[in-house]
Formats: C-alpha cells, structure tokens, sequence
C-alpha cells in the first residue's frame, strides 16, 4: 500500500519512524534535534547506516523540510508519491476521542484547544503537523492520542472526588497517558495467549516516565497517570501521587510559589529527588550494587508504589492473568524486574525463572514458569508501530 510516518513532534525535536504497510516493515528512522536552533541536529538511520548533518532547524517547518528532502537523497524513497500518510502523535485527546482520528480543521482546533490540559506537548504536536501538512498536502494525517485508549474507563474510575463543577466545567479528570503503548502491549499479551477469554493484564509502562494499566476484555479499566503525567507511580523525576498539601505546605515553608513548586514536583523529585544522583536507573541500579543508601531508598520507594499499583488492579480486576513489564526500564532491566517481583511474588504466588528473569532484554519473553497463577511476560513496547497500524486501519 505504501510507506506511512509516525511521528513524535516534541517542543524541540522530531521523531519520525517510516514503516512499509501492510507488511509492517520498518524502513527508516530518525530525528531532528534542537529545533529552534542555528546548530540543530539531523540524523536519519537507513539499512544499517546512520546519516547526520548539523544545520539551521529555525522551526518544525524547517525541520520537516530537512527530513523529506533526505528521504529522496538517502534513496529512502524515490518519490513523494510512495508516502501514503502520516500518523501524528498527540497526547491530550481530552473527552473528544476514544480512538485515532484522520486529521480535519475541525479536530485540529479541538487539539488546539485542548493545549491548557497539556503545553508542553500538544502545542509541538501540532506544530509537528501543521509543518507535515505544509510539505506534504495531498496526502491523509492521522492523529492518534496517547489518551484515546483510556477512554473506556467508568465515571467512577476517572472522576477526582472534588466538587462536581470543577469536571464539568473544566474536564479535570483522569485521563491517563502512554494509551498508544498500553494498547500495543494489550494486543501482544493477547497473542501470547490466544486461547484464553477475558483476559485480565496489568501493564506496566516503565521508562523515564511510567503508568500502569489494568485491562479487562481489551479495555482500560483504570490506569495510574491522572489529569497529567505527573499523576500515579513515582517517576525518574516525577512525584507521582501524593497528599496535594505537601505542595501547599512546601511552597509556604520554602517561599515558593504554586508554579514553582510544580515544577519541582515534574523536574526535581521521584527517583531523582529521593536519590540526589539521578533519575536513570542504570546510575541508580549501580549505586545501589554498591550500597548507597538513599539510592537503595529511592528504588524501594519506586517498587513499593509499583506494587501498590498491582495490588489495587488485583482488585480492580478480580485477579491478574498476566503482568506484561515493557518500555525502557521494564523490557531492560533485570534489576527493577526482580526488585518489584519480589515485592508482590508472595501476594500473587508468583513463580519465576530469576535467572532468565536477569537476562531478559528487549525481547518477548515469558519469565513466568508454566505453574505460575499469574503469568509474567517481558514485552518491547512499540509506539510508532501502533500509530502506524491505526494510521494504515483509518485510510
């Protein structure tokens, strides 16, 4: 059918992966850094090679222009004409979408004004498209939403017990985030077990950024990030949930105010505030080898929030049939998959080969042995796929 994009449009770069459809065959990927800058950073990788030039990426434009003029001189295609559409990422869908949508005027401005739910990231988003749409108007976008998947939660699941008024005048509500993933991982869980109805999976996107998912039948039920990605498990820099007076508390003490302390609670805190070395886990799983001590702290509080999480779906769920680990920290390290087994393997009455367990990276695996009541599986996320597949389904 042809060659679809998927594209991550950040607020200063451009993540684009280029798939062969329908044979899902990834042709190309790369990105363009430093957007806005006189010295910004192209970097296209292809059959095996890797291309990078640094030059002028004034706009998203600019960049966008830098990136389909490469795709003809590093022969990636011969013709504009092989490109049969772009899938646009976009967090926040708000209450509007439960599913990817072809781009219109229309579902543009919903975008647009969905923005103070989420600046950081659907402004890019749509600056990333408008750029796409400029170079490349003849042909469909799609913009699929990292909150589409979450959509099929109950009132009762998404609602904040604040004053009504405040969801029905605002849409201050849960929405969760990482849905592209949660869904990709939903849909691979289920391969690994295709005679099985009703399946119940917990699902635990782990990175720098992290939220869990409890998914019945296919559908999200409840999942941990909130109105914004600061909800949930505490994060590489995040709080994740807390009592909201430490913030009001916080900012009286220091002589902070709201603003400041907010962004505290994004920037400064979760494993890289408990540690005071780093939000990377690698720097962390090494400290703690070592015995530092409020390394080792920080990952306790980490894994004790995670099993918290599993423990409340338990519930939310009537039982677990599989816990899928996935995204930078789950589907790589060994470590932290080990730390939060051992925190619910009593709980659950969990069996596991440790030893595969410790070598697992990257790569579909079941950890689990086949005597355990609630399977363990290792599965690579794979978010522009995702986009790509709703991409292709939609045109």
């Amino acid at each position: 059918m042809g060659k679809i994009i998927a594209v991550n449009a950040g607020s200063s770069s451009l993540k684009f992966k280029i798939f062969e459809m329908p044979q899902e065959t990834m042709v190309c990927s790369g990105i363009a850094d430093r957007i806005g800058h006189e010295n910004g950073i192209f970097e296209v990788k292809f059959k095996g090679q890797k291309y990078r030039i640094t030059l002028p990426l004034l706009d998203h434009s600019a960049a966008v222009e830098v990136l389909v003029k490469s795709l003809l001189e590093q022969k990636v295609i011969d013709s504009y004409d092989e490109i049969s559409a772009v899938g646009h990422r976009i967090v926040q869908g708000g209450k509007y979408y439960s599913s990817s949508t072809i781009m219109t005027p229309e579902v543009e401005k919903i975008i647009e004004s969905l923005i103070p739910l989420a600046p950081l990231h659907n402004k890019p988003n749509l600056l990333g498209y408008q750029a796409f749409k400029k170079v490349l108007p003849s042909i469909k976008h799609v913009a699929v939403f990292d909150t589409a998947f979450h959509q099929t939660m109950e009132l009762q699941d998404f609602l904040f017990p604040i004053p009504y008024e405040y969801y029905e005048k605002y849409d201050l509500r849960r929405y969760g985030f990482h849905g592209t993933s949660h869904k990709y991982l939903t849909l691979e869980a289920q391969k690994l077990f295709p005679n099985k109805k009703h399946l119940r999976i917990v699902t635990a996107h782990l990175g720098s950024g992290c939220s869990l998912a409890a998914i019945k039948d296919g559908k999200v039920v409840a999942t941990s990030m909130g109105l914004t990605p600061l909800g949930g498990i505490m994060m590489g820099t995040r709080t994740g949930d807390i009592d909201p007076s430490v913030l009001h508390f916080a900012a009286l003490r220091d002589k902070k105010t709201p603003e400041q302390m907010y962004e505290i609670f994004n920037k400064k805190s979760g494993l890289l505030g408990i540690s005071g070395l780093s939000n990377d886990t690698r720097d962390l799983e090494d400290a703690h080898l070592k015995g530092h001590p409020k390394a080792m702290l920080a990952n306790q509080l980490f894994v004790r929030r995670i099993a918290d999480f599993i423990g409340q779906y338990f519930i939310r769920l009537g039982g677990i049939d599989v816990i899928v680990f996935s995204a930078g920290v789950g589907e790589n390290s060994g470590f932290y998959r080990q730390l939060i087994l051992t925190e619910i393997e009593s709980a659950l009455g969990l069996e596991y080969d440790r030893e595969l367990n410790a070598k697992v990276r990257g790569v579909t695996t079941l950890v689990s042995t086949p005597n355990s009541p609630v399977a363990v599986a290792v599965i690579p996320t794979d978010e522009e796929l995702m986009i790509v597949r709703d991409t292709h389904a939609l045109i």
